[in-house]
């Protein structure tokens, strides 16, 4: 089954008061393995950029001023999500956003029914535990060291390894084959590498005659054995 993972940093918290989204990222997994398909775009939000919001991802106004305008890359968009589910962390704020720039653009919005909230599941499987997207890849080992601020699309790949687990899928560190491939870009999959040194010629393991002969005169002198 074919379902997008995606994340959107914004102005602020609410499109009903004139906040907009400024970033989107988008990461395509088919049968809870990620394909390598992507998709990313900064938008001009033909507004200011709060303080508070450029704080946490690091988008000033200059930065967005020659970006294209979400109207101009809506369908491009539209046509990487296609018809699948859309899964997001707190999946309400960026449906929310999602929607409200769409309307902007009088195109239909996303159906509701399409959202997978990865909080709501964490929630389930982990009650108590805190829910946020680090605490999610701290439990499940997954490496978020270059996570400096937060970014649309490097958070939707990180999310897109935590929902994989969350579905009960791979478990992070635990294959046991040597890595015979460089995994391919935006592919999530966590090998164990094949121990450096000389690799030593595998020794023969079959008995010889000689091991056999004294192993039937080992069994013949057993007193009352079961198989006697």
């Amino acid at each position: 089954m074919r379902e997008i993972v995606f994340d959107t940093e914004t102005t602020g918290l609410d499109p009903k008061t004139g906040d907009r989204m400024v970033e989107i990222g988008c990461v395509e997994i088919v049968d809870l393995m990620p394909t390598g398909n992507t998709y990313h775009a900064y938008f001009n939000p033909e507004r200011d950029m709060p303080a508070g919001a450029e704080a946490v991802h690091g988008l000033s106004a200059a930065f967005l001023a020659d970006k294209p305008l979400f109207r101009d890359q809506a369908a491009r968009l539209l046509d990487f999500v296609g018809d699948a589910p859309l899964v997001a962390h707190n999946a309400g704020f960026d449906f929310g956003f999602l929607n409200a720039e769409l309307a902007l653009c009088e195109l239909q919005a996303v159906c509701m029914s399409r959202m997978i909230d990865t909080v709501a599941i964490a929630k389930k499987r982990h009650p108590g535990a805190k829910l946020s997207l680090d605490a999610l890849c701290s439990r499940y080992g997954i490496d978020r060291s270059h996570r400096v601020k937060h970014g649309a699309l490097l958070d939707a790949e990180l999310l897109a390894q935590v929902y994989v687990e969350l579905r009960g899928g791979r478990q992070i560190g635990f294959e046991l084959a040597a890595e015979l491939t460089k995994p391919a870009k935006n592919e999530f999959v966590a090998v164990r590498k094949a121990p450096p040194g000389p690799r030593r010629e595998p020794r023969p393991h079959a008995a010889n005659e000689a091991e056999l002969a004294r192993h039937r005169k080992f069994v013949a002198g057993m007193d009352n054995a079961l198989w006697g």
